[in-house]
């Protein structure tokens, strides 16, 4: 081994990798700033479901909140006995359609972000997923 060397990259980074890593952390430090962002923007926006003709409106925000629910009674036939059985899973079925969709919103949202890094394990942990 020549005098002075140290294994078998010289004792330092080999072809300037320290500039690279120091753009790369500061790709992904942008990164988590505009998913902080991203984060904050999706607890306000958000998304409205009707099931059932407009009989039931579900209103949830980007991190699937309810923000309301709103039964409309005259689309709902109270003369028929299994009128709660219905509207029982009207809701169901909207909130888990809100849900859904809210979902949706939030991984758009984040694929605009890392562009697909965020299922990269190696980089999950940098980013906060």
């Amino acid at each position: 081994m020549a005098k002075g060397r140290r294994g078998g990259f010289g004792g330092g980074m080999p072809g300037g990798m320290q500039g690279g890593m120091g753009g790369m952390m500061k790709q992904i430090q942008k990164m988590q700033e505009d998913m902080v962002a991203a984060q904050e923007a999706l607890e306000k926006e958000t998304v409205e479901v009707s099931v059932g003709g407009g009989a039931v409106k579900i209103v949830i925000s980007g991190h699937q909140r309810v923000q309301s629910i709103t039964i409309n009674k005259e689309l709902i036939d109270l003369n028929d006995e299994e009128w709660l059985t219905d509207l029982q899973e009207l809701v169901m079925l909207g909130v888990n359609q809100a849900i859904e969709q809210s979902q949706e919103l939030s991984a758009r949202r984040m694929e605009g972000i890392t562009g697909g890094l965020g299922d990269n394990p190696l980089l999950s942990g940098l980013l906060g997923g």
